[in-house]
């Protein structure tokens, strides 16, 4: 009996906790909620003065994970010198703070100019065209890369395909609640990673492209490992596994910076047949792609994201095992 009251007294303090930490949630969303449409609402000239502003808070005074930043850089360029790797993480940090009040500005901008501001290069537009024509539904894959947020909405105006993206729910139910609104105010649906391939399935006679953000972290002893950016690094196999068991043209996404404030969207066709790939080949492919952007555009990917805190196990399962 003894042991039952304790039980039933841990149950009751944890129920207390839970509903605390609920409640503390709930008024850190409905104070922080205004002034986010106040953010949202503010002309692009006053915005990226606010995001000057947040850049020399983040930059020099907190230094928002800059220990992260600068190993990450370091590791990945070894010929860089130190000051090239200053110039890059300065460069990134503003790209960073522009994004974060971009991704609000999602809240009320218009279909015309999220347009403007994040536009599809005409090679781009044709592939998806001729896809839509076809009929054929796709798999876009693509990195934590210029606006990946601006990206998807632009996507579901100008294409036929219905987009589907793959994310991971915040913990905070409100606040993801708020994203999720921002990423699906244009058409724009998404599905929870754990019910990617149900999901897929139950939508396989429609006309659909599924995007995957391939460059996060996997558990180390169920990924693929690859050298990726002078760094022993895993990789999900989930893109690949979908990719190969539903035989879908795997297209490749990038979204680079032209200015301050605009975006250009490419994307062209890695693989028309995945079920003929032998293992490790889509996940190798798309690795590779997005190094060569990030060669090419290094202040735009993300590297705050602590991407390298795993070491390759002595023991690595395949796909699907």
């Amino acid at each position: 009996m003894g042991h039952d009251y304790t039980l039933y007294g841990m149950r009751g303090i944890a129920n207390f906790t839970l509903q605390k930490a609920s409640t503390l949630q709930a008024i850190t969303y409905y104070i922080t909620l205004p002034f986010i449409y106040l953010l949202s609402l503010l002309p692009f000239p006053v915005m990226y003065l606010l995001s000057d502003f947040v850049f020399f808070i983040f930059y020099h005074v907190t230094g928002y994970r800059k220990d992260v930043v600068l190993q990450n850089l370091k590791r990945s360029f070894p010929d860089k010198s130190e000051k090239e790797i200053n110039e890059i993480a300065r460069a990134f940090y503003k790209h960073l703070c522009d994004m974060f009040l971009e991704t609000f500005k999602t809240l009320t901008i218009s279909r015309a100019t999220i347009q403007r501001r994040c536009s599809f290069s005409p090679a781009a537009k044709e592939l998806f065209d001729k896809l839509a024509k076809e009929q054929k539904s796709v798999i876009m894959v693509m990195g934590h890369f210029g606006n990946w947020e601006w990206g998807g909405n632009t996507f579901s105006i100008l294409c036929q395909q219905q987009l589907y993206v793959i994310y991971h729910p915040l913990r905070n139910q409100r606040f993801d609640g708020l994203m999720y609104r921002m990423r699906t105010r244009f058409g724009t649906r998404l599905i929870p990673m754990k019910n990617t391939f149900k999901e897929m399935l139950a939508n396989r006679n429609a006309l659909t492209a599924t995007a995957f953000i391939a460059d996060q972290t996997p558990q180390p002893d169920n990924a693929f490992w690859t050298t990726f950016l002078n760094q022993e690094t895993p990789v999900f196999w989930g893109t690949e596994i979908v990719a190969k068991k539903l035989n879908r043209p795997l297209v490749y996404v990038s979204i680079i910076k032209t200015k301050r404030g605009y975006y250009t969207m490419n994307a062209e066709m890695m693989i028309e047949n995945p079920a003929d790939t032998p293992d490790g080949y889509i996940s190798e492919m798309h690795t590779r792609r997005l190094e060569k952007d990030i060669i090419a555009h290094p202040a735009i990917w993300l590297w705050s994201h602590r991407r390298w805190k795993h070491k390759k196990p002595d023991i690595v399962r395949g796909p699907g095992k």
